[in-house]
């Protein structure tokens, strides 16, 4: 199950690696049907994306304390969560953690530095100690109680966690593709966000590294989302098919 706050914050690079591995992805629009009741009893894993509004939003976005709900169910069935964006801060949040604005915003690229857990972890190990990262957030989170940190930017302490075995909060966007980062860079509300945060960045700077960094992250997003992927398994029409095709041989 996925849920989407707005049109230009979608699954990206990642909806190609959910669908390879033959589930079906149930989305939750919460732009268009901001009343939905999700329920994640059929579902095998839970994904939130990121967006524009903040976790002190609820009074103004009411489905943001439906996907706490549902976060805290995923939670309590352990199945697999991974969060992004809003998505980790979201998490952050249900598992007790403080979220609120950052001393300043990261937007455009940036590297993560991962942790000696991180280098060790099943879902970032492959990283290393340094990866190229796609950032736009103006918002950070403490790390909850009982969470392992996984990595950190150099402007932004906290980037990565996990907690327990299978839920991940993600501040940065590995699941951003070349016309993902182009329509933020076009849309107004974000290229307004851009100019505000006087981060000395703009559309142009970001966009003239954003093929060679999309270059380097892009496989690494790739085995990154495998690898969360494992954690969910394969969707149990598949699997007796694939016995079938092994008993036909």
């Amino acid at each position: 199950m996925v849920f989407q706050h707005v049109a230009a914050e979608p699954l990206g690079t990642l909806h190609a690696r959910i669908r390879a591995r033959g589930h079906r992805i149930r989305f939750h629009n919460f732009q268009r049907h901001p009343d939905t009741q999700p329920d994640l009893e059929r579902y095998h894993g839970l994904i939130v994306l990121g967006g524009p509004m903040n976790v002190d939003e609820q009074s103004r976005y009411p489905h943001l304390r439906t996907e706490l709900k549902a976060i805290e169910a995923a939670l309590r069935q352990d199945k697999p969560v991974l969060g992004i964006c809003l998505g980790a801060q979201l998490l952050a949040h249900v598992l007790g953690a403080p979220v609120g604005r950052h001393t300043q915003h990261e937007i455009g690229w940036y590297d993560l530095v991962t942790t000696e857990q991180g280098r060790q972890d099943n879902v970032l190990a492959h990283l290393g100690e340094l990866a190229p990262v796609f950032q736009w957030h103006g918002c950070t989170f403490g790390l909850p109680s009982g969470a392992v940190q996984l990595a950190r930017t150099e402007t932004c302490e906290q980037q990565a966690f996990r907690f327990g075995q299978n839920a991940y909060g993600f501040q940065f966007h590995m699941e951003a593709d070349g016309a993902m980062i182009e329509r933020w860079l076009r849309l107004p509300s974000y290229r307004e966000e851009l100019q505000a945060a006087g981060i000395g960045r703009d559309e142009e700077s970001i966009r003239a590294v954003t093929a060679a960094q999309l270059a380097r992250m892009q496989p690494l997003a790739e085995a990154t989302f495998n690898n969360f992927l494992d954690l969910v398994g394969r969707p149990a029409r598949r699997m007796a098919l694939a016995s079938n095709h092994a008993l036909e041989r």
